[in-house]
């Protein structure tokens, strides 16, 4: 089958388009024909080799496509079956052809979901989902910082605070351009990433907010933690800036009643598949009712290199996904 694959670590140009064994899938797993493949941060990375991966690696963490198989002890797929799959315990989704557990399968069934959106809802929105009901642990009414808010995560995070009962939900972009793009994911303001500690005082009543979302690092990490009300969590899922990492004083987080928890999406899919699912389900349900809003813009397979360089290059607003197959 066709497959783009890392044979080396290095700079978007080492992608390559080969011809991998198609896998099939185990006890528990289902194989999908891939329709299309969500393009992300976390496939940069494995790409650069931030992630201790094994080469030739063939990257891709979200699919949607329709059940080519199902392996033992798989209930309630079939094959052809229409689906949205998280591939991101062991990747693999930019192939004709991926494997994953029967756990993080979606079924799309009877949904108003094109395969294209359906693409684009298996990491960012289940990530949306998991970061603010099981690490931030929201509770009604409360205010929410989310860093990137025109990216791909961003642009859920504030569409989920909404739907789980956040008073007030706050973004912060890089540059102008991408204010507007993301005051329509929801969000009650919007403001450039600098400017943020100036404002704090302003967008909260003075009282700081009670959880920040942080998935750019550096200047941003300290700022958060600075922002955060006394009782606040802030959660760190990312660290797109490439910045050094920020050291948090324990002490500071005991003067100050205030927590940081981190979340990886692989880590958590692979140590809970069936909470994963469950998310991804819910994620999947809210896209195809309309609760959840995703910007998506096709590129094919082969284009994977110019995907990836439009990702680190931090000009993207909302989600590429590459197209596999017709």
């Amino acid at each position: 089958m066709k497959a783009v694959t890392i044979p080396e670590f290095g700079e978007a140009g080492v992608l390559r388009v080969d011809e991998v064994k198609v896998p099939e899938p185990g006890p528990g797993e289902v194989s999908i024909d891939v329709a299309y493949a969500g393009a992300n941060f976390a496939e940069v990375l494995y790409r650069r080799g931030v992630v201790d991966v094994p080469l030739p690696f063939v990257p891709g963490i979200e699919v949607s496509g329709h059940v080519r198989a199902v392996g033992p002890e798989v209930e309630g797929l079939r094959p052809g079956q229409p689906v949205a799959a998280l591939t991101i315990v062991d990747s693999g989704g930019y192939a004709e052809v991926a494997v994953t557990s029967a756990d993080l399968v979606a079924p799309l069934d009877g949904l108003d979901l094109g395969l294209d959106v359906a693409a684009a809802v298996p990491s960012n929105s289940t990530t949306a989902f998991l970061v603010l009901d099981r690490a931030a642990r929201i509770e009604p009414g409360e205010t929410v910082l989310v860093h990137a808010a025109a990216g791909g995560v961003g642009s859920q995070l504030g569409q989920a605070a909404r739907q789980l009962g956040a008073g007030r939900v706050v973004g912060t972009v890089g540059g102008p351009a991408k204010i507007e793009t993301a005051r329509g994911f929801g969000y009650d303001d919007v403001v450039l990433r600098d400017e943020l500690p100036g404002r704090v005082a302003e967008l909260t009543g003075g009282r700081g907010f009670d959880i920040v979302v942080d998935m750019v690092g550096g200047p941003a990490r300290r700022a958060s933690l600075d922002a955060l009300a006394p009782m606040g969590r802030m959660v760190v899922m990312g660290n797109a800036s490439g910045a050094d990492d920020v050291g948090v004083s324990a002490n500071e987080l005991w003067f100050t009643n205030k927590s940081v928890s981190g979340f990886n999406l692989a880590a958590f899919s692979g140590a809970f598949p069936a909470d994963a699912g469950r998310a991804l389900r819910r994620a999947v349900a809210a896209a195809a009712s309309g609760d959840l809003r995703l910007r998506v813009e096709e590129l094919p397979l082969e284009h994977a290199a110019e995907a990836h360089r439009r990702i680190e290059s931090g000009a993207t607003t909302g989600k590429l996904v590459l197209a596999v197959r017709g």
